[in-house]
């Protein structure tokens, strides 16, 4: 079963665009979205395993220029 969570995610003034096309990029990454209210961007991530989610978003968009802060909601049930 695929492991899917949702990142909520808070990009400098300015670095949107530049946040989104990185993501859009990523193996893993299966939809980036910018959104209105107190978070910049939602990226729908998904991976073999909750190990695997942890490691793209610590390893991988952690380190993107233009991220300040991010909350990882994890899919507990898929509809």
């Amino acid at each position: 079963m695929t492991a899917k969570a949702f990142v909520l995610i808070e990009t400098a003034v300015g670095k949107n665009k530049d946040v989104v096309a990185h993501l859009s990029q990523m193996k893993g990454v299966k939809s980036v979205d910018t959104v209105t209210g107190p978070y910049d961007i939602i990226a729908i991530v998904e991976g073999e395993s909750l190990n695997d989610i942890g490691d793209l978003i610590t390893g991988k968009i952690h380190p993107v220029s233009g991220i300040n802060r991010t909350v990882t909601c994890l899919a507990i049930r898929a509809a």
